[in-house]
């Protein structure tokens, strides 16, 4: 891992107003090239053993549509690596306070991928109180509108939570229900090269189309980083936690074991 943390105090003036910034080449050469290569042994080595709600598949029968992977912290590389310096540095800069991370999260829409990510705001996933929490998305390939980038709507992670409902799209249990023409309108697409690095605020509403380009994947790699003040809602946890059990047992998943 790197020694060197870069300063990243100069993106939270653009981070506070729009809920995002994107930095370029955030890893490159021999750190991004680790990331990659522990990605691949952990996808090849750890992955095929994995529970259902660890590793989220199109289809199951076919491992070239793997599409999300999450709870990778029993990996010794991985669970070592929310403490990497430059992503805790990038992290505590532009929220101004301490923070920790759980665990990475892998994401993919394999070529010709038919469902959108639905739009959403992560906190209500989350449940965090105070709502001081963001998720660095590192891109491992080229990401523009072809292939699903990320669509943001600068600003809304100022105006609080929006009401959602199921989304039946694995991974993203719950979707905003009243997302219309007016937010569409507003939606900035994040274009990203390997390497660059997109940081989105917890209220930040965002959104996907599906991946339409017939050979390329678009797969990222993301921590979640929260203020050590933040605190669960149990409330709002366990209601999660139902929604997710439903949509999971809705589509034939295992649970954790």
């Amino acid at each position: 891992m790197s020694g060197t943390v870069a300063a990243f105090q100069n993106y939270k003036p653009a981070f506070d107003r729009d809920g995002f910034v994107i930095v370029r080449q955030f890893l490159s050469g021999k750190d991004f090239a680790e990331v990659c290569d522990n990605l691949g042994r952990y996808i090849r080595d750890v992955v095929p053993g994995l529970p259902d709600a660890d590793a989220f598949y199109q289809d199951r029968s076919r491992p070239e549509t793997l599409k999300q992977l999450q709870h990778m912290t029993g990996d010794p590389f991985f669970r070592d690596y929310v403490n990497h310096p430059t992503w805790k540095g990038l992290a505590e800069d532009l929220l101004g306070e301490d923070v920790w991370c759980e665990s990475p999260l892998w994401f993919n829409k394999p070529p010709q991928t038919q469902h959108p990510t639905p739009p959403h705001q992560d906190n209500y996933y989350f449940t965090l109180d105070p709502p001081v929490v963001l998720t660095i998305w590192l891109a491992l390939d080229p990401v523009d509108p072809e292939n699903g980038c990320l669509r943001y709507l600068p600003g809304s992670h100022l105006q609080g939570g929006r009401p959602h409902a199921p989304s039946n799209v694995l991974g993203f249990s719950q979707g905003i229900s009243d997302y219309g023409p007016a937010d569409e309108a507003r939606e900035t697409p994040i274009e990203l090269a390997p390497g660059d690095a997109v940081v989105h605020h917890g209220w930040l509403i965002h959104r996907a189309d599906p991946n339409r380009s017939s050979t390329r994947h678009r797969r990222g790699f993301a921590l979640v980083y929260k203020s050590t003040r933040c605190q669960a809602d149990p409330e709002l946890l366990a209601r999660h936690a139902a929604d997710l059990k439903a949509q999971h047992t809705q589509m034939g998943l295992q649970s954790e074991k």
